[in-house]
């Protein structure tokens, strides 16, 4: 049987090597992004000329409304506005 109590399940986790650093920054970005991808999806919804640039050119889109066109979130936004 396995003790998993709080205390081994801690010394556990402390016998881990840390994170990559590209892990920890992009644990930290998230929150921000996860809240613009939704800002930019909610505009999208509510107003159909800012959904038609973004179908059109997303990247210019985004950038002519003061965003900022991240290449990691494009495919997934490309992905919820079409469906949207």
């Amino acid at each position: 049987m396995f003790d998993f109590t709080e205390e081994r399940i801690a010394l556990l986790l402390r016998l881990l090597p840390p994170a990559p650093s590209a892990w920890v920054r992009a644990a930290q970005e998230l929150p921000s992004a996860r809240k613009t991808f939704d800002e930019i999806v909610e505009r999208a919804e509510a107003d159909q000329a800012f959904r038609e640039a973004l179908i059109a050119d997303l990247e210019q889109a985004l950038a002519a409304a003061g965003y900022d066109s991240d290449i990691r979130i494009l495919p997934e936004l490309r992905e919820r506005i079409a469906e949207s």
